[in-house]
């Protein structure tokens, strides 16, 4: 990432020990650490949310050209993106699904109680 060598970090270090002093030094370094830790999370993130968004556009484009087509005897690369896109909408709306199987206390389909 930074091109810092052996002497540049040895010239920082006493720099950092002469204006701080030992007894603020730790506490600095675990600092400016806490920082690069939360701009490379950060980073990450975002990274994550641009790869995904571009996904979401490249499976929107595919979708489009699928309905443009008819939905029938698509190309395999569309007919995965319409795939992945079915799955994803079925995973959406299972939660919101009424649940069929039977809650305890409740008859089973033979006319038997859970409960006994």
């Amino acid at each position: 990432m930074f091109d810092i060598g052996f002497w540049e970090i040895t010239l920082i270090s006493v720099l950092g020990l002469v204006v701080l002093g030992p007894e603020r030094l730790p506490t600095a370094i675990k600092t400016v650490g806490g920082w690069f830790r939360n701009i490379k999370q950060f980073s990450a993130s975002v990274q994550t949310e641009f790869k995904e968004e571009l996904r979401i556009h490249e499976l929107h484009n595919n979708l489009k050209k699928a309905e443009q087509q008819g939905l029938d005897n698509l190309p395999d690369d569309l007919q995965k993106s319409v795939d992945s896109l079915k799955a994803a909408a079925d995973s959406v709306n299972r939660p919101y699904a009424k649940d069929k199987q039977p809650t305890i206390g409740s008859e089973t389909s033979d006319g038997s109680n859970h409960d006994k």
